[in-house]
């Protein structure tokens, strides 16, 4: 490991915060900041688990990142020797460096699975996330401002901010500090009141640094001051990241995000938490089951190295508290805003298999699905998937025409049960894809149907609108929408496998949605409502363009 002294902390928003040069990651030590500005060249894996425990890299979606380049500098310097087995080996150990921010592991697992085709391909996916992650903190961003627009309509706002959530804590722009940019560029920022954040200070080191550099408004604060701030009418809104988001919506954020969602709640003041979809760990039930990281006790007892009380005195120093979910005023991801008091929960099978057959008799009755055609699926849980039984009209289907599947296999649960629609493979390739995704419709709507169609037969694999409203509605923000159009292989693995290949190329520019030629659409959302306005917005936005090319 070495130190470069280098003037170019800061990086412009659209270079990677870490990233791979000559065979080593290089970043930002970011416990020297601000006072120097040091390069920090890890050439091995301990190397780069010494960086991420004690804190020189840091941030959930930077962890993740740190993850997958820590698996590719791994299957580099393991090539020719014991690969694969020594690189699973280091995988294991960077994936518990750290427990709670829920990236670093998902980093590590994602960047593993291209280990059997060599060092390479686990770089350039590594790279490829660290691209990803600056497009997904955009779009997080702008859903973010539009939010808060909503929210607190009157005047620029008053933001109050914990930790640090800006660039060198993600792959290259922030959460909820570029959405106070964002809010800055649209003139709707007047002020931002920063958390010192203690133990460690990283409001105070970090990110007064990157509002200083900014050009925004801002104050420090103790931590104890921010409810006094609150209750002074100093602050309109406050804006956090997270480090991991629970199935039920629990938030594990750094320490003291709980105290401040208690005094905003008591004084009326939004709480909205920003993180990308990645944070969002369906396999974890709720708060309780988050594994809360404790720090060593000198970073309580000393304050950059030096004693501040009686030597040998015990310490509590959790690095992180949970805000329960009716705290939380919304989380906003680069896909979808999810509102306190109404996250997706876990499916009792009855109430997910009455809405299938509902929704069901809903499209068939509009002719979408005639006869056998389409089916959808609900998740119950992290490990189990309700579809609809293969050879099932959907005009007269029944809650007994559902199957509870693996969401591994896709095989059912129960060796009595109906076989499953044919087309289970590709639901479960989009709910592995997918973690905050709750529901998947199939069906063929006309207008998708013969759109996709006419773009199989002129050989197009995908299809671009631009313009029309209504990609907003698919959680397009910038005026352009690609929908990929698959192959309609008579072996539906082969078109789950189309669907996985394209979800990996395009990793943050997956719309809700996509088409399979000459076999309508496919798309969902967090519960089968939303799921069906997705479709329905695909369905218009092909029928207008259909009537233009006429």
């Amino acid at each position: 490991m070495e130190h470069v002294e280098t003037d170019h902390a800061y990086r412009t928003a659209t270079s990677r915060t870490l990233d791979w040069v000559d065979g080593a990651v290089e970043t930002i030590d970011q416990t020297e900041l601000p006072h120097r500005r040091r390069r920090l060249r890890l050439t091995t894996v301990d190397e780069l688990i010494a960086a991420i425990q004690r804190l020189a890299i840091r941030g959930a979606p930077a962890l993740g990142i740190a993850g997958a380049l820590g698996v590719a500098l791994s299957a580099h310097r393991h090539r020719g020797g014991d690969y694969p087995q020594g690189v699973y080996d280091d995988a294991r150990r960077l994936a518990a460096a750290r427990p709670t921010a829920v990236n670093l592991a998902r980093g590590v697992e994602a960047a593993a699975r291209h280990v059997p085709h060599g060092p390479d391909a686990v770089l350039k996916h590594a790279l490829e996330c660290a691209d990803a992650d600056v497009r997904t903190n955009g779009e997080a961003a702008a859903r973010t401002a539009d939010l808060l627009a909503e929210l607190c309509p009157e005047r620029p706002l008053r933001v109050l901010t914990h930790c640090h959530t800006g660039r060198l804590a993600t792959g290259g722009r922030g959460t909820a500090l570029e959405a106070t940019i964002e809010l800055a560029a649209r003139g709707r920022l007047e002020s931002v009141l920063a958390t010192e954040t203690r133990p460690l200070l990283q409001g105070a080191r970090l990110t007064v640094w990157e509002l200083r550099t900014a050009g925004l408004p801002h104050r420090l604060c103790a931590d104890s001051a921010a409810a006094a701030a609150m209750a002074s009418g100093l602050v309109d809104c406050v804006v956090v990241g997270a480090d991991r988001v629970a199935a039920n919506g629990d938030v594990a954020n750094k320490i003291g995000t709980y105290a401040l969602a208690v005094a905003a709640a008591r004084h009326g003041i939004p709480f909205v938490v920003v993180a990308p979809e990645s944070t969002v760990d369906p396999d974890t039930p709720d708060g309780r089951e988050i594994v809360i990281e404790q720090r060593p006790p000198e970073e309580v007892t000393s304050v950059a190295g030096t004693p501040v009380t009686v030597p040998g005195t015990a310490v509590f120093n959790p690095a992180f508290d949970v805000t329960p979910t009716d705290l939380v005023t919304a989380v906003v991801t680069e896909r979808r805003v999810l509102r306190g008091g109404r996250w997706p929960r876990p499916r009792a099978e009855g109430d997910a298999a009455a809405e299938l057959v509902d929704l069901s008799h809903t499209l068939y009755r509009r002719g979408w699905l005639e006869g056998t055609s389409g089916n959808l699926s609900v998740r119950l849980g992290a490990q189990e998937v309700l579809i609809t039984a293969s050879g099932r009209g959907k005009g007269d289907l029944t809650v007994a025409d559902t199957v509870r599947v693996d969401a591994d296999s896709g095989r059912p649960v129960s060796a009595d049960a109906p076989r499953p629609s044919a087309e289970t493979s590709v639901h479960l390739a989009v709910y592995r894809r997918f973690t905050g995704c709750g529901a998947v419709v199939h069906a063929h709507s006309p207008y998708a149907t013969a759109l996709a169609a006419r773009l199989a037969r002129a050989g197009r694999r995908s299809v671009r609108f631009t313009d029309f409203e209504l990609i907003k509605g698919l959680g397009c923000h910038d005026g352009a929408l690609t929908v990929p159009v698959l192959p309609n292989h008579s072996d539906v693995g082969r078109i789950a496998a189309d669907a996985a290949a394209w979800f990996e190329r395009e990793p943050d520019g997956c719309p809700p949605v996509l088409l399979i030629a000459h076999h309508g659409a496919t798309a969902w959302g967090a519960d089968l409502r939303q799921a069906r306005n997705h479709l329905e917005c695909l369905e218009e936005l092909c029928r207008l363009t259909l009537l233009l090319d006429r």
